[in-house]
C-alpha cells in the first residue's frame, strides 16, 4: 500500500522549543539555589509537571506553573514574591520567542508538497501553539492543521477518522518517540523519527517493538530519503 500522508509535528521538529525551555530551566536552577542544588531541583520540577500534567496539560503556561510550584515547596515559601513575578516575565519571553525554523525545514517542505498529503499535528496550550504556527510561515504548506491536547492513539485515531485516512498509508514525523511515533505504529501507521539533540524527560521512550515500521531521519532534510525507505517497505 503506497504512502500517501504525511504528518509533521511542531515543536523541535519544525522549529526550536526546548532549548528555550532549558533556558529558563538553568534560570530556575540558579534561583532556588539558596536553598537546594540543582539536581535535586530538576528531580523535584519533573515530579511537579509529571503531577501536572493531567491538570495542566503542555505548554509553556503549564510549564511556568509547575515551576512556581517547585520554587515555593523547595524554598520551604521563602522565595520572595519579587522573585515569582520574575518567573511569571520569563513565561512571556517564553511566549513571545521568535520562532525559529529548523535547517531545511523549508526547502524539505517543498520538496514533499509534490508526493504527500501533508498535516501539522503539534500540540500544547492552543493560543501560543496556533501564534508559532502562523508566525512560521509554514501554515499554507498543510492541508490541515491539527493543534491538541495531547498525543496519544485515541487522538490520532480522531484526526485520521475526520480526515478519512487510512492507517496504513499514514506516516507521522517528529522528534518524539513517545509522542510522535509510538501512538501512530500501534494503530498500523509509520513513523519518522528525527532526532533533536534536547529532549524532554518526561517524553522519554526506548523505542522497542517499533523498529520494522519507523525509520529515522538525518535532521529535516533526511527526511525524504526515510521516507523513502519506508514507502520501499510498506510496498513489501
Amino acid at each position: 500500500m503506497a504512502l500517501t500522508t504525511l504528518a509533521l509535528d511542531g515543536d523541535d521538529t519544525l522549529w526550536h522549543s526546548e532549548t528555550h525551555f532549558a533556558v529558563t530551566t538553568e534560570r530556575v536552577l540558579d534561583l532556588v539555589r539558596p536553598w537546594v542544588d540543582g539536581d535535586a531541583a530538576t528531580a523535584h520540577l519533573l515530579e511537579v509537571e509529571r503531577k501536572n500534567l493531567a491538570v495542566f496539560g503542555y505548554g509553556v503556561k503549564a510549564f511556568i506553573l509547575s515551576v512556581i510550584e517547585t520554587v515555593i515547596e523547595v524554598s520551604d515559601g521563602e522565595v520572595p514574591a519579587g522573585r515569582i513575578h520574575e518567573v511569571v516575565g520569563w513565561a512571556k519571553e517564553l511566549l513571545d520567542h521568535p520562532v525559529e525554523l529548523m535547517d531545511g525545514v523549508a526547502e524539505t517542505l517543498d520538496q514533499l508538497a509534490g508526493s504527500y498529503r501533508l498535516l501539522l499535528i503539534t500540540k500544547g496550550d492552543l493560543l501560543h501553539q496556533e501564534s508559532k504556527v502562523a508566525r512560521s510561515g509554514l501554515a499554507d504548506q498543510f492541508d490541515a492543521v491539527e493543534i491538541v491536547a495531547d498525543k496519544d492513539t485515541a487522538t490520532y485515531r480522531r484526526i485520521l477518522d475526520r480526515h478519512g485516512i487510512d492507517p496504513a498509508e499514514f506516516v507521522m514525523a517528529g522528534n518524539s518517540v513517545r509522542s510522535d511515533v509510538a501512538p501512530v505504529v500501534e494503530l498500523g501507521g509509520w513513523g519518522v523519527h528525527v532526532p533533536f539533540h534536547l529532549t524532554w524527560a518526561l517524553e522519554a521512550h526506548d523505542g522497542a517493538g517499533l523498529a520494522d515500521r519507523v525509520a529515522v531521519a538525518d535532521g529535516f532534510a533526511g527526511l525524504p530519503a526515510a521516507l523513502d525507505l519506508l514507502a520501499a517497505r510498506a510496498a513489501t
